[in-house]
């Protein structure tokens, strides 16, 4: 079996680790040769990639280990990347969540007016790691699971339309995996599912399992009445805002009975009573640093100072091993049945062909082909065109660095109240990003 080199974009992110560990645990079903942490803050990485060295240098001292911030040296010789990257790290998703709360409007960091500043600080750097791919291992593919991923998505669809990306989320995941806990089944690998919408922002309309046998009325009638939460509480984030949002998906679900929803649509549906439950002054951005980031940078920082991660409490980020299963089918081509975020063109027939939606896809090694899903309902259509079209004009808005269309994009997310409520955001946003967005006119 061929051996992979992989580069890691995000090296110094609290999701390292956990790739690293699944990684490790797959190495029998997906061989790896080298793994190359990039990130272009030297000392954050240099934390978590001490820890890692430490552990493969235990766990499995045969692969090669290289930490760098030299894009040469990161993207040369390599099979596959796979990018986490945060632009402007935990402290901007801070004020991402928070400015948005100083108007009444959901603060969140992929959805609204908070996606949208997330996103305008993504594209660029998105793109820059991918023409480095290009440049240095042209034969490689880009596996990105960068938020806000259906921004980054249709900035990689209009400025890198030939390259070979992989645009991809894990929360669907997160949730079958719910989803199969709830009715009995071990695994969401279990099930068969067909799904529609964007990242983010979709629902499940028919669910098998692999006799063909239909699961969507038990889950339907779980989700009904629990949302998401199960029983078996080892499937669940342990955090009180996750089981939050995982309960409020009942409500979300009363909309359309006929589905199951992703549980980001709560944000779109019940905006008030996100604002009314959020704390203007501790948001999700204040509980991930006070909770996993420091336990990660932690946990790193106690191997490098024992020399040794034995007994170290890093866990493997089962979520993750997703990104193993699209590596392994287009390595493999063994046409993987896999969620991912593709170019329309007519899979949901009744829908703009340029949008990027998250549907079914058979995965080989030519990339991915979408499966049709059919026309939709109306009332997901049009919730996802004024989605569609935000996402669009905030790509715009970057290319052409518009200030006019950025403001069109914040009027009409269906989180912002008001055209003016928009402007004044967008000041505050565009105040807030100097740094990092390009200057707009």
């Amino acid at each position: 079996m061929k051996q992979f080199s992989i580069t890691i974009a995000g090296g110094g992110s609290t999701f390292t680790p956990g790739i690293i560990l699944m990684l490790l645990e797959n190495l029998d079903r997906f061989p790896i040769k080298e793994i190359k942490l990039y990130d272009n803050d030297e000392e954050r990485q240099g934390t978590v990639a001490g820890g890692c060295r430490i552990l493969l240098k235990e766990r499995a001292p045969q692969i090669k280990f290289v930490e760098t911030v030299d894009p040469k040296e990161a993207f040369s010789n390599i099979d596959f990347v796979m990018a986490h990257i945060r632009v402007g790290k935990y402290a901007m998703r801070e004020k991402d969540e928070k400015i948005p709360l100083k108007y009444g409007v959901v603060g969140q960091e992929t959805c609204g007016p908070g996606g949208i500043a997330y996103g305008m600080r993504s594209i660029g750097p998105v793109i820059e790691l991918v023409d480095y791919m290009e440049k240095y291992s042209p034969d490689a593919w880009f596996l990105n699971y960068s938020n806000p991923a259906a921004i980054v998505a249709e900035a990689t669809r209009l400025l890198r339309p030939n390259s070979k990306i992989l645009n991809i989320c894990d929360m669907p995941i997160g949730i079958e995996e719910l989803m199969a806990a709830s009715i009995g089944l071990s695994s969401r690998k279990e099930m068969e599912v067909k799904y529609f919408g964007l990242n983010h922002f979709g629902w499940w309309f028919d669910i098998r399992d692999k006799e063909g046998n239909d699961l969507m009325p038990k889950i339907r009638e779980h989700v009904s009445k629990h949302g998401y939460v199960t029983v078996d509480e080892s499937k669940q984030h342990s955090d009180a805002s996750w089981n939050s949002t995982f309960a409020k998906a009942k409500d979300v679900q009363a909309l359309d009975p006929t589905t199951v929803p992703n549980t980001y649509l709560k944000y779109y549906f019940y905006p008030d009573y996100v604002v009314e439950q959020s704390n203007p002054e501790y948001t999700r951005a204040n509980e991930v640093m006070d909770g996993r980031e420091k336990f990660v940078f932690g946990e790193c920082q106690k191997i490098i100072d024992n020399q040794t991660a034995e007994g170290t409490e890093l866990e493997i980020d089962e979520h993750a091993s997703y990104i193993v299963d699209l590596a392994r089918a287009i390595a493999y081509n063994s046409k993987e049945r896999m969620l991912l975020i593709v170019e329309n063109n007519g899979a949901i027939s009744n829908f703009e062909p340029t949008a990027m939606v998250e549907v079914p896809c058979i995965v080989g090694s030519q990339g991915p082909e979408p499966l049709v899903m059919g026309e939709i309902p109306r009332f997901q259509k049009g919730l996802m065109e004024q989605q569609v079209a935000v996402e669009k004009l905030v790509v715009e808005a970057w290319a052409e660095k518009s200030y006019q269309k950025l403001w069109q994009a914040l009027t009409l997310s269906k989180i912002v109240p008001s055209a003016k409520v928009a402007k004044d955001l967008l000041d505050d946003l565009y105040e807030a990003n100097k740094a990092y967005w390009p200057e707009l006119s």
